[in-house]
């Protein structure tokens, strides 16, 4: 017996990168209030996870992948940065946008409802113009999201020098407090 396999729903969209960063926000979750990018890309609390931009402001392009299960395979070739986050969507209405304008045109990426989802984020170009402002996007991010329990990070790929120095700077606030 053949088993059909649900096809991906995919997006493309420039989303507005803010205070270097966008965000991956459930229905009314307000920003972090503390930044700590530990593995240098991407970090979350409850319903919100903050990718780490290298621009300081300005358009990066975003494309979603949105599946029923895990990938098979890690694509790092074209990637600087690959790492698998878990994150918590009480809602089930999880986005990309930029806090202050909503949400980008691009499908809801937790559309199983309520629940925990793993999400891949690759990143490539934040070393293209570190805490610059642009107009138009000079970083790619594609991410891959779908349904898993919360498990550690695991990291595919580190390679830039952004996410050297946020995890340089993570490492240091960890040993002075």
């Amino acid at each position: 017996m053949e088993t059909m396999t649900e096809s991906p729903t995919t997006g493309s969209e420039q989303v507005d990168a803010d205070y270097g960063m966008f965000y991956l926000c459930d229905t009314d979750i307000p920003p972090p209030t503390e930044i700590r990018p530990v593995n240098g890309l991407v970090f979350s609390q409850d319903g919100i996870a903050v990718v780490m931009t290298g621009v300081q402001g300005g358009p990066v392009q975003v494309d979603v992948e949105v599946r029923s299960q895990a990938p098979e395979t890690v694509d790092t070739h074209a990637w600087d940065e690959v790492i698998d986050h878990s994150l918590h969507a009480p809602y089930g209405q999880v986005r990309a946008s930029h806090m202050m304008d909503g949400p980008a045109d691009l499908p809801v990426l937790t559309p199983h409802g309520a629940g925990h989802y793993r999400v891949r984020v690759h990143a490539r170009g934040r070393d293209t113009e570190p805490d610059g402002f642009v107009e138009e996007p000079v970083e790619d991010y594609y991410l891959i999201v779908w349904p898993q329990p919360p498990e550690p990070d695991i990291v595919h790929k580190q390679t830039d020098q952004r996410g050297a120095s946020w995890r340089d700077s993570s490492a240091d606030d960890s040993s002075t407090s």
